[in-house]
């Protein structure tokens, strides 16, 4: 006869436990949807011990949505090495990826950000901050983009126009294949930034080797 020895949790194993869950619960649920009452079910544990967890209602969904931010700058990482744009399709291609995987969710912490929650505002511009500044700080060169304030706001902007259209592919996927929409939301970032220095050295022209706005064009990039 053998018997199970089970593994007792530490309090802070057991929060980040619940933090995982309560992720996972925001792939079908908006944040509204996740309440304490609605983990502690899903959980098997009283209301009590969440409280006593993470405080009130609005710590709990706060500490869940940094974690789901922490999931989803780290899920979209690109990868350490290659061409600079197959870097960016390969870190889009999870972004949509991971924004279908949790739309319900998504949506939610977006329109809560935009809603006047100074917390989840907070935490939303922290996740942007991680998704566009690392297409500066990973291409210490500047391979893809010139690290200027120009650049960077317009790669904000760009950021903002993604997030859109993806949002709004998932309510209209037969506009377009998932693979059309990635591949145009990368392109679209060196030309965009073009527009603005159409003859740096640190533009799309550097991606091509030449110094004509001809050199590169998105879909010839992404094809090869």
């Amino acid at each position: 006869m053998t018997s199970t020895t089970r593994t007792r949790l530490s309090a802070e194993e057991r929060r980040q436990q619940l933090l995982d869950l309560g992720v996972s619960l925001l792939a079908d649920r908006s944040l509204d949807e996740l309440t304490i009452d609605v983990l502690a079910e899903e959980a098997g544990i009283s209301r009590g011990l969440l409280y006593h967890y993470f405080g009130d209602k609005h710590a709990f969904r706060a500490a869940v949505v940094r974690r789901a931010v922490e999931d989803l700058v780290a899920q979209t990482a690109p990868p350490p090495a290659g061409d600079p744009l197959a870097r960016l399709l390969a870190s889009l291609t999870a972004y949509v990826d991971y924004v279908e995987a949790n739309r319900e969710g998504y949506r939610s912490i977006v329109r809560a950000a935009a809603g006047g929650n100074e917390e989840l505002r907070r935490l939303y511009e922290q996740a942007r901050a991680a998704l566009t500044d690392r297409i500066f700080t990973e291409d210490a060169q500047g391979d893809l983009i010139g690290d200027t304030p120009a650049n960077r706001l317009m790669v904000r902007g760009w950021a903002a126009l993604t997030e859109e259209l993806v949002l709004a592919w998932l309510d209209d996927m037969h506009a377009m294949t998932r693979e059309e929409l990635v591949q145009a939301l990368t392109a679209s970032l060196p030309l965009l930034v073009d527009t603005v220095e159409p003859h740096g050295d640190r533009g799309v022209a550097r991606l091509g080797g030449q110094g004509d706005r001809t050199a590169v064009r998105g879909d010839d990039r992404l094809n090869e």
